[in-house]
């Protein structure tokens, strides 16, 4: 089966393919080694054909959501440090860190397809300046994160 990560947040979240670089625009199914296809594609909760948003998870409490799934995404007990492990993670980093910074919540989870709807085994809440590197990204199987730009106690001894 496959693991899947889905992202939602109270924004719109962007969509669409991040990080493979082709050789050249000409030839945009080419590249030059497997690091350089190595991406994620992040696509959203609308269904274009009955014009309506659905949830990837009933887990979820914001409308706008992404799936991506990558076989470089690692669950804890499969990190290896691989190139394309580091790309797809710096990816997922950057993704989060741009949506975080735009609506200041997120809601990140993963879980294998087909079992979204299972109970959640993890539910934490992460403060985004806590989360320091791309790896401290990699979380369990149908672990669930709110992920917030502010810690509220920090709010409160400002």
């Amino acid at each position: 089966m496959t693991q899947y990560i889905y992202i939602a947040s109270p924004m719109r979240l962007p969509s669409g393919s991040y990080g493979s670089n082709p050789i050249s625009a000409d030839q945009p199914n080419v590249y030059k080694n497997e690091l350089d296809f190595t991406h994620l594609y992040f696509e959203n909760n609308y269904d274009s054909s009955s014009k309506q948003r659905f949830s990837y998870s009933p887990h979820f409490t914001y409308k706008h959501q992404v799936a991506a799934f990558s076989n470089h995404i690692p669950l804890p007990y499969q990190l290896k440090g691989t190139a394309e492990q580091d790309k797809c993670l710096s990816i997922l980093y950057t993704y989060l860190e741009e949506a975080i910074q735009q609506c200041g919540v997120v809601e990140y989870f993963t879980s294998l397809n087909g079992e979204e709807d299972l109970p959640l085994l993890k539910k934490r809440t992460i403060h985004w300046p806590d989360v320091k590197k791309p790896y401290d990204l990699v979380i369990d199987d149908r672990e669930f994160w709110e992920i917030t730009l502010w810690n509220a106690n920090w709010l409160e001894h400002t």
